[in-house]
């Protein structure tokens, strides 16, 4: 019994420091030339977002694909950074399979494919 009772008492405190360390999580991403930069917490949710002048010489259907793109990155460089957190606290599972399944699509979807041209003339940028 004391060694059930000492499997709670750890798994409650994996399950606390989890919580903190994802709380402090926050993952950004800029479009490939600047004209967005934005900031997501852990959930996904976006908590800024900066446009520069150049933003507004976008047409708005332009600046607002940039606005989600740019938003999928930092979600799924956030995703990432979920996973491998919680990895380490749960490892590879049934409890793993549930986070990533209740994480924003974006993080767990593959970048969409891009050419090489346009990859390294506009590289994105992710910043943890």
């Amino acid at each position: 019994m004391a060694d059930y009772d000492r499997a709670l008492a750890d798994a409650a405190d994996n399950a606390k420091a989890a919580d903190e360390t994802l709380q402090r999580l926050s993952a950004g991403a800029s479009s490939p030339r600047g004209e967005v930069t934005l900031r997501v917490g852990p959930g996904g949710a976006l908590q800024d977002i900066t446009l520069t002048p150049a933003a507004r010489a976008l047409e708005a259907e332009q600046l607002a694909q940039l606005i989600l793109t740019t938003a999928q990155d930092a979600q799924r460089s956030i995703g990432n950074q979920v996973v491998g957190i919680m990895t380490d606290y749960v490892g590879d599972g049934p409890v793993l399979d549930f986070v990533k399944q209740n994480l924003p699509e974006a993080a767990d979807a593959e970048e969409p494919a891009r050419s090489d041209d346009d990859y390294f003339a506009n590289p994105p940028t992710v910043f943890g």
